[in-house]
């Protein structure tokens, strides 16, 4: 059965590691029949969350008008949602941390949001694995509170430059989560 997925991205680089992996998701998805939209949060206007509890109120999920309010339908309409990113200072990068964030508009708003698919494509350039957690444990924890299904995670340590991920399998266990959707 063909799936609604979307893809939010959080490097800046377009020839970095976690692109490459999730470029290789996305064909595989899309080779399954899967509809697949793309967002890259670093190439996007999203500001952080202000707390303000005003959303939807304009009928647009977040009342200061940024690029959020293309992502918020484009997720509320998937049956999965797959965050992409590199660690940055063991933690997860501002450009997508600031989507994460106003997924907060989803609960405010009162919409039906639970149920879908998560996934987590990630890497980093130390070689110790749990330098990863930074970024894992908080996506784990949003999905649980989102009621989401984390179904997969790839997570690949090592890698810096453009092209160290081809030193690994990271783009093989990045095709193969999109049989996990």
């Amino acid at each position: 059965m063909s799936k609604k997925i979307v893809v939010i991205t959080g490097s800046p680089r377009k020839t970095g590691n976690s692109f490459a992996m999730t470029d290789a998701f996305i064909q595989a998805a899309e080779a399954k029949g899967h509809t697949v939209t793309r967002f890259d949060a670093a190439h996007l206007q999203v500001g952080g969350c202000r707390a303000c509890e005003t959303c939807y109120s304009t009928g647009k999920a977040c009342t200061f008008d940024d690029d959020f309010n293309a992502i918020a339908p484009a997720v509320l309409e998937a049956d999965a949602v797959v965050f992409t990113m590199p660690v940055y200072w063991y933690s997860i990068p501002a450009q997508i941390k600031a989507v994460i964030d106003k997924l907060y508009a989803l609960v405010v708003g009162g919409k039906d949001y639970a149920g879908k698919a998560c996934a987590l494509i990630a890497c980093c350039e130390e070689a110790d694995m749990t330098v990863l957690d930074g970024v894992r444990v908080p996506m784990e924890r949003t999905a649980a509170l989102l009621k989401w299904n984390m179904v997969g995670e790839v997570l690949v340590p090592g890698v810096l430059n453009p092209g160290d991920i081809d030193r690994t399998d990271g783009c093989q266990q990045a095709a193969a989560l999109a049989e996990k959707i």
